[in-house]
């Protein structure tokens, strides 16, 4: 079957707003290392990783060999009724990294379910539904979610469980305070913050939820200290802070283990997911004991924390640590960011490179006015495909190119994706 057959199919039977990229959408079919084959056997290397979740790579064994143990218990499922070994050594690893002080873990099955309980605790804790957001974020699909997603093309309805305001300081490439120097940015945008709880919240906020790198927003973030300020400010009001590390998380930004770490501050609470399982769903909540306990009813997840995702992530926990695929992150990123910075002075349809480590955006506008242009961003993307590199996109208007390679990425492939990047550019002249 080819793909243009299967992509009938799906049409068929799948939702319209389910965005498929590239002119004639493909199917993934194979993997090894950080290269996959599609249906039609043709394989690219693999800039985009599943939006950051295959954070290892493909055909892993000792992830793979993890998984195959568990299946041969006969045990794919218990559900949290029960007591689960892998899921517990799991969580005390989580725990330990996480930098909270005796800090609880909470299971999930991914990110928009791991931000849907963390507002869940907030909330409860506060006893308030007022939410603090950034502007031109992402947090998920879910009701929740979408209410505190600040970026109109992924917020799909206007109702909310929560009440939801908006802070200027993450995506500083088109912010009006963009031209400040560091601190007077983030002074502006502190006073932004302090405004916004002053005039439009009743004061008693429940939290505030931040990427430290905003993912589908085009990997954007402001200067390292935004958030610590912030948080000064939010501790005078009670304010929770919770830091969104569902891409940032585990390594991929090559400075710090959590995104959050490199504005020197430790969260009420982070949320993490993707990359944690190395493609197996599992996502979940590592709070301080106090907010974690908050909830006065029963809960439990039925699929969130099962011995398959668990055994799958803990070997993935263990692989990322044991060959320190944070500093090949750090190493490989900045290869890729003085290439990318070395292709922008030569095009000026590159209007920004920006990102950490393995977590890096070029921002595609049109050189006469900077506007942003969503259609060389999608011609790009379909060049790079054609010559065998695949590579996301996102952005608030949709013109930012994403790359996000596996963690393992070697030095040669990191050179042979620059290369394939400058060849789709000169199909611009």
């Amino acid at each position: 079957m080819t793909h243009a057959e299967l992509w009938e199919r799906h049409k068929a039977v799948m939702p319209d707003w389910l965005a498929l990229y590239y002119e004639e959408p493909i199917e993934i079919v194979q993997g090894s290392g950080r290269r996959v084959t599609d249906g039609q056997g043709t394989t690219y290397l693999d800039f985009f990783a599943g939006i950051l979740t295959n954070a290892i790579g493909y055909d892993i064994a000792e992830i793979s060999d993890a998984v195959r143990e568990q299946l041969a218990t006969g045990i794919a499922h218990t559900s949290t009724v029960y007591m689960i070994r892998k899921q517990i050594e799991l969580a005390e690893q989580i725990a330990e990294l996480s930098g909270i002080p005796n800090a609880k873990v909470f299971f999930t099955n991914s990110g928009t379910e791991a931000n849907e309980a963390a507002l869940m605790l907030a909330t409860q804790r506060r006893r308030s539904n007022q939410v603090l957001a950034m502007r031109n974020s992402y947090h998920g699909r879910g009701f929740g979610t979408v209410a505190i997603t600040g970026n109109r093309g992924w917020s799909a309805s206007s109702l909310s469980p929560v009440n939801v305001q908006y802070v200027q300081g993450a995506y500083r490439y088109r912010s009006p305070f963009r031209d400040l120097p560091d601190a007077e940015y983030i002074k502006v945008c502190v006073d932004d913050l302090r405004n916004v709880i002053e005039t439009t919240t009743a004061g008693d906020v429940a939290c505030l939820i931040a990427e430290p790198i905003q993912g589908v927003g085009g990997f954007s973030s402001g200067p390292d200290g935004l958030y610590a300020a912030f948080k000064d400010v939010l501790d005078e009001y009670g304010i929770l802070f919770i830091s969104d590390e569902v891409q940032t998380g585990w390594g991929r930004t090559g400075d710090h283990f959590w995104g959050i770490q490199a504005h020197d501050m430790v969260p009420d609470a982070m949320t993490f997911a993707k990359g944690l399982g190395n493609g197996f769903a599992i996502g979940g909540v590592v709070s301080t004991p106090e907010l974690m306990d908050s909830l006065s009813a029963n809960s439990l997840s039925t699929f969130g924390g099962n011995p398959i995702s668990t055994s799958a992530a803990k070997a993935t926990l263990d692989y990322l640590l044991d060959h320190d695929l944070q500093a090949n992150a750090a190493k490989r990123g900045s290869q890729l960011v003085d290439g990318l910075r070395g292709i922008s002075e030569e095009f000026l349809e590159l209007g920004d490179v920006r990102g950490k480590g393995l977590m890096l955006a070029a921002e595609i506008v049109k050189p006469d006015d900077n506007s942003p242009d969503a259609a060389t961003t999608a011609k790009l993307q379909q060049e790079t495909k054609n010559r065998g590199l695949l590579v996301g996109k996102g952005g608030l208007y949709g013109n930012v190119l994403r790359m996000a390679p596996p963690m393992t990425l070697t030095e040669e492939e990191a050179t042979e994706a620059l290369e394939i990047i400058r060849d789709s550019f000169n199909t611009l002249r």
